[in-house]
């Protein structure tokens, strides 16, 4: 039997995105096939990790993020390298991963001192970043590190052609005991806070952000109303480093001249981030999701909807694409507004949620038992030591 390996992650938040929820499925998904593992992220004063986690997790101190977001990044990936730095010596971890670029830039800092022979980079995304030094950063933590993953073939593809950069895929999983089609109590006490009045509820996971396409989506919705009266489109989420103030005043504009209504019980509910243990009730709460994004790493939203009985309107681009099919999506061009209306009045057909009475295949072929594993043989065969990689009788 293999050695169990000592693994560092390191995530850029400890709110929940995509790839902050990644980063802690996959630990727990490593640790339960018998490693250790530890959890880094940045952490402001009387800030903890969204969800508790069954295995070790160490808050990096920082600062409250500020407006500057130039002056943030380097913050937290000196304050990285200023944690980690004591935990090396003696060798602590057989792997040191990193989940975005501030945790890569930190990697790649100490790499370039010397105190790490190389790191693990997942590239979930990529940015098209206007200012000249967060586009270094970026393009920094993906060429020094020793191995990069992606969660899709897009991005395989996209790192290959605009940076050389061979990436191996791993992928994303969904948790059917948390996420299920079987209502319980919280259900309805969430609907009740959040004003929900029982219509078609269009869900909306993500915030207020262009790649997300919410203006889109919001005037898609408009377009459905008049047919829909009782029609509620629920955004929710959005925690996050970048500054999207622009995108969110331009929204709520959209909002006062479509003459919709806003707040809670209103036509658009806007959550902000919710309780990590309402997001199951979320789900089932939805008629709909809507994940007409303009650009995605994976989309784990999209799994756990599927797995919670809950029809998807999804972008018919790359990733979606790769793992979707008719049956498992109502499919959108994500610039015509008019076809995400069309694909969420086909996704709110009974014939639709009829098809989700159980969960899909795709829900089932995507474990984060399997990702856990497709890890640790990629850990072993590009970054681990060969005395790590003995086997003991």
């Amino acid at each position: 039997m293999s050695e169990p390996l000592r693994i560092g992650l390191l995530t850029h938040s400890v709110n929940p995105r995509g790839g902050v929820v990644h980063t802690i499925e996959l630990a727990q998904a490593l640790r339960a096939q018998g490693h250790e593992v530890t959890v880094f992220a940045p952490a402001a004063d009387g800030q903890s990790l969204f969800r508790a986690i069954d295995c070790r997790f160490e808050p990096v101190p920082v600062a409250a993020a500020a407006r500057d977001v130039v002056g943030m990044a380097r913050s937290r990936i000196a304050a990285f390298v200023d944690h980690l730095s004591p935990r090396l010596e003696p060798a602590t971890f057989d792997v040191l991963h990193a989940q975005d670029g501030l945790g890569a830039n930190a990697l790649a800092t100490l790499q370039q001192r010397g105190r790490i022979a190389g790191f693990v980079r997942t590239v979930h995304h990529l940015d098209p970043f206007a200012d000249p030094q967060l586009a270094a950063w970026q393009t920094r933590g993906v060429l020094a590190a020793r191995a990069v993953l992606c969660v899709s073939r897009l991005w395989q593809q996209a790192l290959q052609d605009d940076l050389g950069v061979q990436a191996h895929c791993v992928n994303n999983g969904v948790d059917l005991v948390r996420y299920t089609s079987t209502p319980d109590a919280r259900d309805g006490a969430l609907a009740q806070r959040l004003g929900l009045r029982g219509g078609p509820i269009l869900l909306a996971v993500g915030g207020i952000e262009t790649r997300k396409n919410t203006r889109r989506v919001l005037q898609a919705f408009a377009l459905l109303k008049p047919s829909l009266p009782q029609a509620q489109l629920l955004i929710a989420g959005g925690a996050s480093l970048l500054d999207h103030a622009d995108y969110a005043q331009a929204f709520r504009d959209d909002v006062y001249a479509s003459g919709l209504s806003a707040g809670e019980g209103g036509d658009v509910v806007i959550t902000g981030a919710l309780d990590d243990a309402d997001m199951p009730s979320l789900f089932r709460l939805a008629d709909v999701l809507v994940m007409a994004s303009t650009r995605e790493g994976f989309g784990l939203v999209v799994l756990e909807a599927l797995a919670s009985g809950t029809p998807v309107v999804a972008s018919r681009i790359a990733p979606f694409t790769e793992y979707l099919d008719d049956d498992t999506a109502s499919w959108a061009d994500p610039l015509d507004t008019a076809s995400i209306a069309q694909a969420m009045r086909h996704a709110l057909d009974p014939a639709r949620a009829a098809l989700l009475r159980t969960p899909p295949a795709v829900c089932r072929r995507y474990s984060w038992a399997a990702s856990a594993a497709r890890h640790v043989d990629l850990y072993r065969a590009l970054c681990i030591a060969p005395a790590r990689q003995t086997e003991t009788v």
